[in-house]
């Protein structure tokens, strides 16, 4: 009944693949994610390519975008002249960061677009006067949403924990 180890890897990897697509990232990035959150050792790039069997240009692409969203690192060995790759190991830390990320990377320019779009002239339309109000009441909505986001993220310790708890009280 119980998964041998090389299955619930694979299954873990490919579903975690999948689930980058809905954080904002592709499926090879998030499963490199997968796959050096999983690892007990940092990873070179050809362990990385050889287990996921992906090339090295997209290996190297895909490190470099988890290097800027913070949520794998690199690090050195002594004596080895390859780089070798870690992911966040604290899963609030990690969750911090990807909701950060998202935050910049997909509310705020929303945010940018619906204000532009909230300044038009509603002089004499009644259809113009509705998107006004409809655009500027999402912006609203959607500013506090990222606001009480940004007051989470900025509790390192155990937020998504505290936040759960605090919602469940």
């Amino acid at each position: 009944m119980y998964m041998q180890f090389d299955e619930a890897k694979n299954k873990f990897i490919q579903t975690w693949g999948a689930l980058g697509s809905q954080w904002g990232i592709n499926k090879t990035m998030a499963q490199i994610h997968a796959l050096l959150m999983i690892s007990p050792d940092a990873l070179s790039m050809e362990e990385i390519m050889d287990e996921l069997r992906i090339s090295r240009g997209n290996t190297s692409m895909n490190l470099r975008s988890l290097i800027d969203w913070g949520i794998v690192f690199k690090e050195y060995k002594a004596g080895e002249r390859k780089e070798f790759f870690a992911a966040e190991g604290n899963i609030d830390e990690l969750a911090r960061k990807i909701a950060k990320e998202r935050s910049k990377r997909e509310i705020k320019p929303t945010l940018r677009v619906l204000k532009d779009v909230s300044g038009i002239d509603t002089k004499d339309s009644t259809k113009a006067a509705h998107f006004k109000a409809k655009t500027e009441e999402l912006y609203d909505f959607v500013s506090r949403a990222d606001n009480m986001l940004e007051k989470i993220t900025e509790q390192k310790e155990n937020w998504i924990t505290k936040t759960i708890f605090k919602l469940m009280s």
